[in-house]
């Protein structure tokens, strides 16, 4: 076998690529009821499933020279990372320094469940300036009902453990926050634990959508790995989804109360990244995958060194190969990786194409386009009614936004148009009763509304 440690071949590399590195494949010391990637180790019976030393060198020799662009992230996930140990992380880091271009400069990323942390590892977070994503669920009932270790203990404890040491060695960190059928109904409860009690300034809301076929759906709906016995390999097939899976509607409505309250009180201290993303698209910049016209970009290496189209799709028809027969980048470039990418936009449902939130949404993630649309076309995502009421609910205020970011101006600046707006919307929410319709054209009883925001809007802007 000939290491391929020379340079890329063809000079068709994507002008930039992330790539998600899981050293340890899929093993972790959790058993999160909806983790799809616990599956994945039966795609390596025999594996130790530990990064050799060579490959990290091969990997991140690779990944530095295939990249133009000033700033390189080295970006590490799981399964969960920690259990390779703190030195490998060291030997990364050193090799990243030795092998960066003049120019070049490295950010390193992990995302952790936290339950493995302890002083050494922040303070080594904290001197190599990591950003670390710490996966959090919301508040402790909500966080434990479906994030629970192999003995099917809820983890909430531990994690905060790693979290108090995070904030201690004043390491970086985000929230990595996923919704479902536990915690969907809760929206300002998980946003205002993460925003008072966390202090988190940074959040990522991801959706869970469990996809399956319907003869398995009962089984894959008891979640882990059932006293022990590992879960059949998860692939994006089928066209059901498990009881775990977010309802689309309150998935819609979660991100739409959070918002709401964003908006009023804290935009440029808190940043949810379904929210940038959002206002990206208003000025027509696309920076996550998921609503980008196409995707293709943001590919997962596994532990051996092969590579895949996605984190979502490791599955042997998407195997792009391994960086030790090929370069990262000519995988990254090939035309069955182009075509993976351009499938998002070239397959999307005319449903899709005609509507009105498309540069929005771009039809979501394609591994959730298993829904059929009011025509009968097959390729909706499943989440669609959730975006769309997002969106459709966002879009004035985001329109404001991005006329001030195009005058230069701060975005924030909305929050004191909010605070005249629901000045004069309570005033008369106040005359309409509180059980009639709030006058403001929400649909929602007063009470719900704008004569519930008093307490609200005085507090968060100081502006009334």
């Amino acid at each position: 076998m000939t290491l391929a440690t020379s340079r890329p071949a063809k000079n068709l590399t994507p002008s930039y690529f992330h790539v998600l590195a899981k050293p340890t494949g899929a093993v972790c010391n959790l058993d999160c009821k909806y983790c799809f990637y616990l599956t994945k180790e039966s795609l390596y019976p025999d594996s130790d499933f530990r990064m050799a030393d060579d490959l990290l060198e091969l990997y991140i020799t690779q990944l530095l020279e295939s990249r133009t662009e000033p700033l390189v992230t080295i970006a590490w996930q799981g399964g969960e990372p920690t259990l390779m140990g703190l030195d490998f992380f060291r030997r990364g880091v050193e090799l990243a320094e030795e092998r960066k271009k003049p120019g070049q400069t490295i950010e390193h990323t992990i995302q952790t469940n936290g339950t493995r942390l302890d002083d050494e590892w922040c303070e080594f977070f904290r001197q190599k300036r990591f950003l670390v994503g710490l996966s959090v669920d919301g508040p402790r009932h909500l966080h434990n009902a479906y994030r629970v270790d192999k003995g099917g203990k809820g983890t909430f404890d531990q994690v905060m453990r790693g979290w108090e040491l995070l904030r201690k060695h004043e390491v970086e960190f985000n929230i990595l926050c996923t919704v479902h059928a536990a915690n969907v109904d809760h929206p300002l409860e998980v946003y205002r634990f993460f925003r008072d009690e966390l202090k988190a300034e940074f959040i990522q809301i991801i959706p869970i959508v469990e996809r399956v076929n319907a003869d398995i759906v009962q089984i894959e709906s008891v979640g882990g790995t059932r006293l022990g016995e590992p879960r059949s390999l998860y692939q994006q097939s089928g066209n059901q989804v498990t009881d775990r899976t977010v309802n689309p509607e309150k998935l819609g409505q979660f991100l739409i109360e959070i918002f709401d309250e964003w908006v009023r009180r804290d935009i440029g201290t808190v940043y949810v990244q379904m929210f940038d993303t959002t206002l990206g698209a208003h000025v027509g910049q696309y920076g996550v995958c998921v609503f980008s016209p196409t995707c293709g970009d943001a590919v997962a290496l596994e532990h051996n060194g092969d590579l895949y189209s996605c984190d979502h799709y490791v599955e042997p028809d998407f195997k792009l190969g391994n960086i030790r027969e090929q370069h990262i980048a000519d995988m990254v470039s090939s035309d069955r990786q182009r075509k993976f990418g351009n499938d998002k936009q070239t397959t999307l449902p005319r449903f899709c194409r005609e509507c009105d939130v498309r540069f929005a949404c771009n039809g979501g993630c394609p591994k959730d386009r298993f829904a059929t649309t009011p025509d009968g076309e097959r390729g909706l995502n499943y989440l669609c009614g959730g975006y769309m009421k997002f969106f459709q609910h966002v879009d004035k205020p985001m329109r404001f936004m991005a006329s001030r970011l195009k005058m230069g101006c701060a975005p924030s600046d909305i929050m004191q148009w909010y605070a005249a707006e629901d000045n004069k919307w309570r005033t008369a929410a106040a005359k309409a009763g509180r059980n009639e319709t709030c006058p403001c054209g929400s649909g929602r009883k007063a009470k719900h509304c704008h004569a519930a925001l008093t307490r609200l809007t005085s507090s968060a802007n100081g502006l009334n």
